[in-house]
């Protein structure tokens, strides 16, 4: 069955950034952006927040590996890029991605920076319940719940597969 899409614009991100500002009851020491999606979401909501310690993390999941284990979606994390500890020890981190599909990337940089020694909490834009891996888990922080596979602005027209051209 073919995934529904749901294509945003600039305007609706901001009105999803909007939404996600009042959760927020602490504030945060810095923030862990998950490459690439989180980017620009932790961007704007660094601005909004006057967050200035800004720190990203890149994690893969080896396809080859994937492959081997369980239908493949239970490989192991590789990190590529992530903070050190002494960046991450004894401070409110909030992790931020643009979406929670599985939940794999997400749930992997939590328990690093837990492991780090700081206090991670979970921020996306969209969380989709629908394809968890991680039973009742979910973002500590989200705008929207969505089962469609969501194209955001900054994703038109990029990238290899050309959002708009197929």
């Amino acid at each position: 069955m073919p995934t529904r899409r749901e294509i945003l614009t600039w305007t609706d991100v901001t009105k999803l950034i909007d939404h996600l500002l009042p959760q927020f009851e602490r504030e945060f020491d810095a923030m862990v952006m998950i490459t690439r999606g989180g980017v620009i979401p932790g961007g704007l909501l660094a601005e909004r927040m006057g967050v200035s310690h800004m720190l990203t993390a890149a994690v893969d999941f080896p396809a080859e590996i994937e492959r081997e284990r369980s239908g493949g979606l239970f490989a192991w994390p590789r990190f590529i890029q992530f903070p050190s500890d002494d960046a991450l020890r004894g401070r409110y981190i909030l992790v931020v991605d643009d979406v929670w599909g599985s939940g794999r990337t997400i749930t992997a940089v939590k328990n690093r920076v837990s492991a780090g020694g700081g206090f991670p909490s979970t921020c996306v834009l969209h969380f989709n319940p629908y394809r968890n891996l991680f039973g009742t888990a979910r973002p500590d922080f989200y705008a929207a719940v969505t089962d469609a596979y969501i194209v955001y602005p900054w994703e038109i027209e990029q990238g290899p597969d050309r959002v708009l051209r197929g």
